[in-house]
């Protein structure tokens, strides 16, 4: 078999499970246990940065990859941070890590994330929660292998449903 094969190029189905990592406090910031998959050059599923990483990478390996999230995201804008009364929010809302869709006056959406409840008030951020961060994608790659037509065409893994006979009829009483 040629060692090519098993390499991270355009059309290749890719699985991986990844870690986002602070760099300055080493803590994980969010962890993927099933794994992602994907068709390379298909579809992004990580960041442009990231899936340039991946290139010409081989099952099994793990990397690491810096990021500066102030490029990524840009950086942070206070002026996404919204405090207001418990009062006005609805209950269902009332929790920390909440997303909510919100809409400006000119009809404009933006997703806030319930960040903090302190006494009688609650706090909405829009801004991306890595932004202002420096942070590492380690990435664990688990499988790359050719992908088919259905794939590349889905951009990634094709599940066939269930085996459903079209001519079947039930009678009704």
């Amino acid at each position: 078999m040629n060692e090519t094969t098993n390499l991270i190029e355009d059309n290749k189905y890719v699985e991986l499970k990844y870690q986002v990592i602070d760099s300055k406090s080493g803590a994980v910031l969010t962890e993927v246990e099933f794994p992602l998959g994907y068709v390379h050059g298909v579809n992004e599923v990580l960041a442009p940065a990231v899936m340039a990483e991946l290139e010409g990478k081989a099952q099994g390996d793990i990397i690491e990859v810096p990021i500066d999230c102030n490029k990524l995201y840009g950086p942070r804008d206070e002026s996404l941070v919204i405090s207001d009364s418990l009062d006005n929010v609805p209950e269902e809302y009332q929790a920390i890590g909440t997303a909510i869709l919100m809409e400006n006056l000119q009809g404009k959406t933006k997703s806030f994330l319930v960040t903090r409840i302190e006494g009688s008030m609650i706090t909405f951020d829009a801004n991306n929660p890595l932004c202002g961060r420096e942070v590492i994608f380690k990435l664990n790659i688990l499988l790359v292998r050719d992908a088919t037509d259905d794939e590349i065409e889905a951009g990634g893994k094709v599940d066939p449903g269930p085996d459903v006979d079209e001519g079947l009829t039930v009678p009704i009483n």
